[in-house]
């Protein structure tokens, strides 16, 4: 197992109180797995990525363990993850495309990364190179600052330097909100080639995209107001979902090769509870279809099968 987190408890802090973004969050991940976060927004995706390499100053721990690699991570402890961030976990920001210092040139700005992690720009160049043209880059963008490359230029830069010292996991945080159909899926299937080549070992694909992150995962976990509610295989989520939020998301997801002219899409009524003062029981309940007495009270993860848990009354083992 290359990722175990248990009872994950993370709030922000505001003038009104703590907001509960993420809220017993636990969950397993293996080597070489590929899994999709998704959810509505809001639901607490980036924190939980984010929680793993401790990028927020707002975010509180307030409580559970999240072990690499046989090793507890130190998440409550900004300036003990810096020697983690990078070699151990990494992260592909949202709006990474804006992530790189606009003032200098790329192969600067790359060498003072690899200089605050104790490594020598030279020796690691070759490498850089290397990678740099297996995502379809020459080495004269070294000598280029970030905003004489196209976007999607600067998501396969950032892709390259996120991995660059093979880090156990990677968290990639809507690599490819703000691209064109192409560039998306070039940087889905360079996030697989990064896998396989083993360049990361395990990865997080946070995304509102499910069809987009259905072609690339092993496994989809499904978040809602801060709690996980269904993770199984990606086709079991996307072909036979068990949860009723899951089954709503997948619900109001446009079917290729249908025209919508005479047919309004579906959506899921209401919207997430505020989550300074969480419902009790399941949080879904005040827009589940399925909603009775019983979900009043916090439903139980049930293990559908070994690869296949969802938190529901409704669901039956």
């Amino acid at each position: 197992m290359a990722l175990q987190v248990e009872d994950l408890r993370v709030h922000y802090r505001t003038m009104r109180g703590d907001v509960r973004a993420l809220d017993g969050v636990s969950f397993g991940l293996e080597d070489g797995e590929i899994m999709g976060l998704a959810g509505e927004s809001g639901c607490g995706k980036t924190t939980l990525g984010k929680s793993l390499i401790r990028l927020d100053g707002r975010m509180r721990h307030v409580g559970g363990t999240a072990v690499l690699d046989g090793e507890e991570l130190p998440i409550n402890d900004d300036k003990a993850m810096n020697a983690r961030r990078f070699n151990d976990v990494s992260i592909i920001p949202q709006y990474s495309m804006s992530a790189m210092n606009p003032t200098r040139k790329i192969g600067k700005l790359t060498a003072d990364l690899l200089r605050a992690k104790g490594k020598s720009y030279r020796e690691v160049k070759p490498e850089l190179v290397r990678r740099l043209e297996l995502v379809g880059l020459s080495e004269k963008v070294l000598d280029n600052y970030p905003i004489e490359l196209s976007g999607g230029m600067k998501q396969r830069m950032v892709m390259v330097l996120s991995t660059l010292l093979d880090p156990s996991l990677l968290i990639a945080d809507e690599v490819t909100s703000a691209l064109d159909v192409s560039n998306q899926k070039a940087v889905a299937e360079t996030l697989v080639r990064f896998r396989d080549l083993g360049f990361v070992k395990s990865m997080i694909v946070v995304t509102h995209d499910l069809s987009l992150v259905y072609q690339i995962a092993d496994t989809i976990m499904i978040m809602y107001a801060g709690q996980v509610v269904e993770k199984a295989p990606a086709d079991t989520i996307i072909k036979s979902p068990s949860h009723p939020y899951t089954q709503a998301l997948i619900g109001a997801l446009p079917e290729v090769g249908l025209e919508y002219g005479d047919k309004r899409l579906k959506s899921i009524p209401g919207k997430p509870p505020q989550l300074l003062n969480p419902p009790t029981g399941c949080r879904f309940r005040a827009r589940c279809p399925l909603a009775h007495d019983r979900c009043a009270e916090e439903p139980p993860a049930v293990q559908i099968a070994d690869d296949h848990v969802a938190s529901c009354w409704k669901v039956e083992s």
